[in-house]
């Protein structure tokens, strides 16, 4: 955080010119009460499932979780106000009135197509990927590559989670030209451990939910991170989302892979589970932590404000620089976005967001967001 006295001096398009001392800003200053801090990046969010915001209820637990959302992706598609478009354009306006100036956001559709290309905040589109059966693997990705190739600059194709994707899928994925920045859902739940070192467990409810016989699989011998990251290649970066299971030998990563950013959704963690991952563990092993909301479908709001008050109340010795920077720069460089976003430094145009309601520069229960720039 700069000094209490500086200066925040910006083009009138919110280009940063510089930060000074107030003694030699000059006379044009506007004082606010509060912290300036830049542009929130949302680095994981499912912008297409607004539309379920309350249709799935609190504290089922990832395996339910995920079969309802499966189940009753179409609920709330038919409201009164337009369904999912509008629906997707009241979660952008959300995200905007709190700060966020950039998203990582997961596609399974191109719903979010129109409303993106309104230009009001910065994305970078990842389309999802789905399929566990080897044979599947060919028609999956080309169904997929179909929505990719729909979407413009600043998209990727990217497996959807370790339990959701077979080797020859994530293979595909993995090599195909260009795709150098990918997300993951990462050990949501230790059943996903689990179902990786024995093929057993409580995620073959899943697929027995899905209709999906699973038998040939028996398991790695090694936990879910373990079981997928070798197919990923140095030069590329991979955001691993939620990580509430993630423990100290998942963390042993051998050189050679990708660039690993561990995204941090704990309002969504504990709306399905009610468990946070281990964010001490994270910081302390020095892991490139980020910021996400997840979706609607697993959240009450697309605020990264309200993430970080629930990561400093239960990690109180996170303090608030700390925290924004995850939500900031951070953000920024995972999403590839740095020389623009997440850091007043002169040249770039981050957004000003003024915080308000801090107490001691410790987000409080009051502390909100509000973008001016």
């Amino acid at each position: 955080m700069a000094e209490s006295d500086s200066v925040l001096i910006t083009k009138d398009d919110g280009t940063v010119q510089d930060v000074v001392p107030a003694a030699v800003a000059g006379e044009d200053v506007v004082y606010m009460t509060g912290l300036l801090c830049p542009g929130f990046v949302n680095s994981h969010c499912h912008l297409e499932l607004s539309h379920m915001r309350g249709v799935i209820p609190e504290g089922t637990g990832l395996v339910d979780f995920l079969g309802a959302v499966i189940r009753r992706r179409g609920m709330g598609a038919d409201g009164p106000e337009g369904g999912i478009a509008s629906a997707i354009a009241a979660a952008e306006q959300e995200m905007l009135d709190g700060g966020i100036v950039a998203v990582g956001d997961i596609c399974n559709t191109a719903d979010t197509l129109g409303q993106k290309g309104l230009g009001r905040l910065h994305y970078h589109n990842f389309i999802e990927t789905i399929g566990f059966v080897e044979q599947g693997a060919a028609a999956r990705f080309e169904q997929s590559k179909a929505i990719y190739d729909r979407f413009g600059g600043g998209r990727s194709l990217v497996p959807h989670a370790p339990y959701s994707v077979s080797a020859a899928l994530f293979s595909l994925i993995a090599d195909l030209a260009g795709n150098r920045l990918l997300t993951m859902h990462n050990q949501e739940s230790e059943e996903e451990n689990a179902f990786f070192l024995s093929g057993k467990g409580d995620f073959l409810r899943l697929y027995a939910m899905l209709g999906v016989d699973v038998s040939f699989f028996h398991g790695t011998g090694k936990r879910s991170l373990g079981s997928c990251l070798p197919y990923f290649h140095e030069g590329q970066s991979m955001i691993l989302v939620h990580n509430v299971a993630t423990e100290a030998g998942d963390l042993e990563i051998e050189e050679g892979g990708p660039e690993l950013y561990f995204c941090l959704c704990p309002n969504a963690n504990l709306y399905i589970g009610g468990q946070l991952p281990d964010v001490e563990l994270l910081d302390r092993r020095g892991c490139r932590i980020v910021v996400g909301t997840d979706s609607l479908a697993s959240n009450h709001r697309l605020s990264v404000l309200e993430e970080l008050k629930t990561l400093q109340r239960a990690f109180p010795r996170l303090d608030a620089a700390r925290l924004l920077g995850w939500a900031t720069l951070n953000g920024a460089r995972a999403l590839q976005m740095e020389e623009l976003l997440g850091s007043f430094s002169t040249g770039k145009k981050p957004g000003v967001v003024l915080l308000t309601g801090l107490e001691d520069q410790r987000l409080a229960s009051g502390t909100t967001a509000r973008r001016i720039i």
